[in-house]
């Protein structure tokens, strides 16, 4: 702003507030801190949101990692045995079924 219209303003403030125009100012200073507050308050939880989701990022990444590492197949013909003496050893049911 130019110093022509600061000091318009600083006459129209004047003029419309008069001898309450230190509690004016005074109101609009604490309206002003309390603002900046919420606003401080609201960046400091935005960082510990996106902190937090970062951690759970590289503990899944991590997670994954280990859960990636390659193990010991187990043998096909074993699972072949297996297979068939859990079938022997279990007999479908015959008959229509009841409920």
């Amino acid at each position: 702003m130019s110093p022509m219209e600061l000091l318009i303003v600083g006459v129209v403030a004047v003029l419309l507030f008069g001898s309450k125009l230190p509690s004016v100012a005074r109101s609009a200073g604490k309206s002003l801190t309390e603002f900046k507050r919420g606003m401080r308050d609201m960046q400091d939880e935005f960082h510990r949101t996106v902190q937090a989701a970062d951690l759970e990022e590289s503990a899944r990444k991590r997670m994954g990692d280990q859960s990636a590492t390659p193990t010991a197949s187990p043998d096909p013909d074993d699972l072949i045995a297996e297979s068939g003496a859990q079938g022997a050893a279990v007999s479908p049911p015959t008959g229509p079924a009841k409920v």
